[in-house]
């Protein structure tokens, strides 16, 4: 989880004769390392992944998906990609798109409302579920097989169809978008780099302060301000995060996983991990491998 760097411009070049890019990744695989992990782009991004588990690192927002994802990225908010070898996602689909899509005159028409609201909201991140998660995926996934303009009608309703979804889940701060131009992002992204070398150990207030090179206080009001957690808290959802990926990923004992993952003791873990996952690391890993038998029939 090392970001060694500020995230890095990806550029986004449509096939020619359209609009938008379409790339899906039917076997993952063998899918191409060439976009570095931690990177951004002014295209918005829609991503549906079908089945597996994996990591959402979202501007300043970091959390684990399993089931599958679909998420809608906005215009210049730095992430991760979503899928590695570990992930064991049956597909991948990924859409990008300009924040104008399909152009200025179109989008501000009224009924495109709902969806220029959608593109606006995608600024801080959306995570789709439930039914409209599947179904929508599953359209995403016969982009690739249309022709040019009936591929851009039914992104159309896609988008539609997801500006009109409750089953949605906002990833950032409400009114933060941690864009690569706007102010303190250096900072933060330092922070990060900072807590992906050292978050197995404790790391106090005074130390992460320094790092920012700011005043605890002052600290404290910043990282409050940009990822609307305390940084104790998402301190905590970072390792629970990185035990998550463990527990899918490897055979490590539980108390193995909370160690390696910061904790300093079984119970601690257990307490925390249920906190913010609903259920223990065992119903978890047991969840995981439920879902991983019935998806292969194993």
């Amino acid at each position: 989880m090392d970001i060694k760097q500020s995230p890095v411009l990806e550029t986004v070049l449509p096939n020619p004769g359209t609009s938008f890019l379409v790339k899906h990744y039917a076997d993952p695989s063998v899918r191409s390392n060439k976009v570095p992990n931690w990177h951004y782009h002014p295209e918005l991004e829609l991503v549906y992944v079908r089945g597996g588990h994996g990591r959402r690192h979202v501007g300043s927002h970091v959390s684990h998906f399993h089931d599958g994802e679909l998420i809608l990225i906005g215009s210049n908010l730095p992430h991760w990609g979503f899928t590695d070898r570990q992930t064991q996602n049956e597909k991948e689909t990924v859409v990008q798109f300009a924040p104008q899509f399909p152009n200025y005159e179109f989008l501000n028409l009224p009924e495109m409302r709902e969806v220029k609201d959608l593109l606006h909201r995608a600024l801080n991140g959306l995570s789709f579920h439930g039914r409209t998660r599947t179904v929508q995926g599953a359209r995403m996934e016969r982009l690739i097989e249309l022709d040019p303009l009936s591929r851009m009608l039914l992104l159309i309703d896609i988008l539609q169809q997801l500006a009109k979804s409750d089953e949605v889940e906002s990833l950032n701060a409400d009114g933060f978008h941690l864009q690569v131009e706007a102010h303190g992002y250096d900072r933060f992204n330092a922070l990060q780099e900072y807590l992906s070398e050292h978050f197995r150990r404790d790391i106090t207030l005074p130390e992460i302060s320094k790092v920012a090179n700011m005043t605890v206080p002052a600290f404290c009001r910043y990282f409050k301000k940009v990822t609307g957690k305390t940084f104790v808290t998402y301190l905590t959802n970072f390792r629970i995060v990185f035990a998550c990926k463990l527990l899918g990923d490897s055979s490590a004992t539980i108390t193995e996983v909370a160690f390696e993952s910061g904790f300093n003791s079984l119970s601690q873990f257990n307490r925390a991990f249920k906190k913010h996952t609903g259920r223990t690391p065992s119903e978890y890993r047991a969840a995981l491998r439920r879902i991983a038998s019935a998806r292969f029939g194993d």
